[in-house]
C-alpha cells in the first residue's frame, strides 16, 4: 500500500478560500505601502550561506535552513569532522547556500550590491516567504510570509513617524484594533548604564522584556540568576513603578536617566516621534511607550516598534525599528535606515478569530455554459470568449455529460448563472440563461448577457 502523503511540520497547504483571504490582506498592505511611496523589489528564496550566517545571533544561525551542496556533498568533507560529528564546522563544508531567514539581511545585501543604481533615500517594500527551523506552534510556522517596508539613506526621525502612521493605516483598513508599542534602544542602553555592568546588557534587557509575563519579582529573580548584583538591581528598580500616559512616563524617566547621554538622546527622539504622531492623529490604533520592549537588539539602534492585536491571544503581528549600520555587515558604512514588518500569517489568524474575513470570496465564473456536444460547445465557446474580452469571467463545461452533473457543478461552485444553447437557440443566435438563485430562465442574446453580468 502506498504511503499516505504528508507535508513537513510547520508548513501548510492553502485552499482557494484561504488564498482569497490572504490575497485580500496582502493587497491591503501593498496598497498602503505604495500609498506611502514604497517601491517593490524581490530577492532570491535562498542566499549564500555566508550572507546569512552570523547576522541573527547564535539562535538565529541555528534556525537557518541550510541547503546541502549538489552531488556527493560528503566527498570534500573533512574526515576528522565527520568522525567528531562536529555539525557546526561540518556545515561549512557540505552547504554553501541557505533559505532566507528574513527579508532584512537580503535587503541589506541588495542595497550594497546595487548601491550605484539606487536613488537615496531608498524606499522599498518586499512581500515574500521566509523559512525558519523553528518549533511550530500557534501563529509560528517554519515557512511563512513577511511583508516588509524599509527606508535607507536617511537618519530623519520623520521616517519613524511615518512608519507609526503606516501601521495605523494598514490595520485601520483591515479593521484590526491594535496597540503599537514603541521604545528606543538608547533608552535601554541608558538603563543598562545604571547597572555599571556593561557585559550584562543582554541579560538585563532579556529579563526586562519578560515583565508582562513573569512580573517584577520574576524579572528581578532572573536578573539575579544572570549574575546582576543587588546593588545594580536597586538602581534600576524605580522603572517598575513608572506609570501614566506616554508623556508622563518620559518625564519620570528623564530624572532617572539624567546622567546618561544615550538615555537622554533616546527620550528626546521618542518625544519627537510621539508628539508628531499625536499632532497628525491616528485613525484607530493606540500607541504606547513600553519601556520593556526589547527586540532586534543585534541591529536596532534607535526606535523599536511592535504591534499587538487587542482582544486576541496572539504574539506580535508586526514589528521593526531603526538601524544605523545594517549595510555595514557587507562593507557599506554609515547607511542609516528604518524598517517594519507585517506578520501575514498571524494577521490572518487574528482576522479569522475576529470574524473579519467572512465576506471574502473566491473569484469564480459569473456564468457557466452547458456542453451539449461538439457543435453546441463551439457555439458556446465563442460566447465565452466574447465575455472574457469584456473582462467578465465565464466558463464552458468541458465534457458532454448529463445535464444534472453540469448543473451540480455550477451549484457547488456557486456560479450565479448558467447558459444553455441547443439547435433552437443557435438558429436565433441566442441562449437560455438560468438564474441559479431563483431558477428563472430567460432567452438572451450575447449582448444582453453582457449587460446582465455587468449589473
Amino acid at each position: 500500500m502506498a504511503q499516505k502523503p504528508s507535508i513537513p511540520k510547520g508548513t501548510r497547504d492553502f485552499s482557494s478560500q484561504q488564498i482569497a483571504k490572504r490575497n485580500f490582506i496582502i493587497q491591503t498592505i501593498k496598497h498602503q505601502f505604495e500609498n506611502y511611496g514604497f517601491a517593490p523589489i524581490e530577492t532570491p528564496s535562498f542566499e549564500n550561506l555566508s550572507t546569512l550566517m552570523g547576522k541573527y545571533g547564535e539562535e538565529g544561525d541555528r534556525l537557518i535552513f541550510k541547503i546541502l551542496n549538489s552531488g556527493d556533498y560528503l566527498k570534500k568533507a573533512d574526515e576528522n569532522l565527520l568522525k567528531q560529528k562536529d555539525a557546526k564546522k561540518l556545515t561549512k563544508q557540505i552547504a554553501d547556500k541557505a533559505l532566507r531567514y528574513d527579508l532584512t539581511v537580503p535587503f541589506a545585501r541588495y542595497v550594497v550590491q546595487h548601491q550605484n543604481e539606487l536613488v537615496f533615500p531608498f524606499k522599498r517594500y518586499q512581500i515574500q516567504p521566509v523559512w525558519r527551523a523553528d518549533r511550530p506552534q500557534k501563529g509560528r510556522f517554519r515557512e511563512f510570509y513577511q511583508c516588509d517596508a524599509d527606508v535607507v539613506g536617511s537618519r530623519s526621525l520623520w521616517q519613524d513617524v511615518e512608519f507609526g502612521l503606516l501601521y495605523d493605516a494598514v490595520f485601520s483598513e483591515l479593521k484590526i484594533p491594535v496597540t503599537i508599542r514603541i521604545n528606543n534602544r538608547q533608552i535601554l542602553t541608558g538603563l543598562a548604564e545604571l547597572l555599571e555592568e556593561k557585559d550584562k546588557f543582554q541579560d538585563f534587557v532579556v529579563a526586562l522584556d519578560k515583565l508582562d509575563k513573569i512580573g517584577k519579582d520574576g524579572v528581578i529573580a532572573e536578573m539575579s540568576a544572570k549574575g546582576i548584583s543587588q546593588k545594580s538591581i536597586d538602581k534600576i528598580e524605580p522603572i517598575f513603578e513608572i506609570e501614566g500616559n506616554n508623556f508622563e512616563k518620559i518625564e519620570q524617566l528623564k530624572q532617572l536617566l539624567k546622567d546618561s547621554e544615550a538615555g537622554q538622546k533616546g527620550l528626546e527622539e521618542l518625544l519627537f516621534i510621539l508628539n508628531a504622531i499625536e499632532e497628525t492623529g491616528l485613525k484607530s490604533a493606540t500607541i504606547d511607550f513600553d519601556i520593556t520592549l526589547a527586540r532586534g537588539l543585534n541591529y536596532y539602534t534607535g526606535s523599536i516598534f511592535e504591534v499587538n492585536a487587542k482582544g486576541v491571544q496572539m504574539g506580535s503581528i508586526g514589528g521593526g525599528g531603526r538601524y544605523d549600520d545594517l549595510t555595514g555587515i557587507f562593507g557599506l558604512k554609515n547607511m542609516s535606515g528604518i524598517g517594519i514588518s507585517f506578520g501575514l500569517d498571524r494577521i490572518f489568524l487574528v482576522m479569522e478569530e475576529l470574524g473579519l474575513l467572512k465576506e471574502i470570496e473566491v473569484v469564480k465564473p459569473k456564468i457557466l455554459f452547458i456542453n451539449f456536444g461538439t457543435v453546441e460547445a463551439l457555439y458556446s465557446l465563442k460566447a465565452v470568449q466574447r465575455l472574457r474580452s469584456e473582462n467578465l469571467s465565464a466558463e464552458l463545461y468541458p465534457d458532454n455529460t448529463k445535464m444534472k452533473k453540469q448543473m451540480t457543478y455550477a451549484h457547488k461552485r456557486e456560479i450565479p448563472f448558467v447558459a444553455m444553447a441547443g439547435s433552437n437557440e443557435m438558429d436565433k443566435g441566442s441562449f437560455t440563461v438560468k438564474n441559479m438563485a431563483d431558477g428563472q430562465q430567460t432567452e438572451m442574446t450575447i449582448d444582453e448577457i453582457v449587460k446582465l453580468l455587468r449589473n
